[in-house]
């Protein structure tokens, strides 16, 4: 798959799910205002995506939040098992820190397979953290703290996310795919 269609199909993922069916009240400014990057790693191994992964922390540390509020690193073939990227992610948070940015970026997680643990494959509170592809998520510390000061009760996005995901439903996740 090139780039291109990987990136579509992130963003008919953003459109359709994320500020679509609203799961992150946050996404829809900074995605209209075109402060979201999207990077396409063509990582051969997980090496060469903590590389990737290097060259995003320092990118959105350094870039003006105007420009560039919030990166997705995104990855069409390394880590297709769910556990093997969660297991990853202790390598991300390393990478964190090392770039020194624990309190100033961090990063969420998206997968095809996501998984909460204690649940079962098919629950549909899963799908909050389901995307076409396995998803890094960097973040401006910042800009969650803003978001969340802004937002009334924002501890409450999660249980709200999962009530409309079950509602939704199997059925109802798939036809937000199907083609006109």
């Amino acid at each position: 798959m090139d780039d291109a269609s990987v990136i579509a199909a992130t963003r008919e993922w953003l459109e359709k799910a994320v500020i679509g069916l609203n799961l992150c009240p946050f996404a829809k400014a900074v995605y209209v205002k075109n402060q979201v990057r999207i990077v396409v790693s063509g990582a051969k191994h997980l090496d060469g995506l903590l590389e990737d992964l290097d060259r995003e922390l320092d990118f959105l540390a350094a870039a003006d939040p105007e420009d560039v509020d919030t990166t997705l690193l995104i990855h069409p073939t390394l880590l297709p098992d769910f556990l093997d990227f969660n297991d990853f992610l202790q390598l991300v948070d390393a990478a964190v820190e090392e770039h020194e940015l624990e309190g100033v970026i961090q990063v969420a997680s998206f997968h095809p397979q996501f998984q909460f643990e204690g649940t079962e494959p098919d629950n549909m509170g899963n799908y909050t953290n389901r995307a076409p592809f396995t998803t890094l998520h960097l973040l401006r510390e910042a800009s969650i703290e803003r978001a969340v000061a802004a937002f009334p009760e924002a501890e409450t996005i999660f249980e709200r996310n999962i009530e409309t995901l079950e509602k939704l439903g199997p059925a109802g996740w798939k036809g937000l795919w199907r083609k006109p």
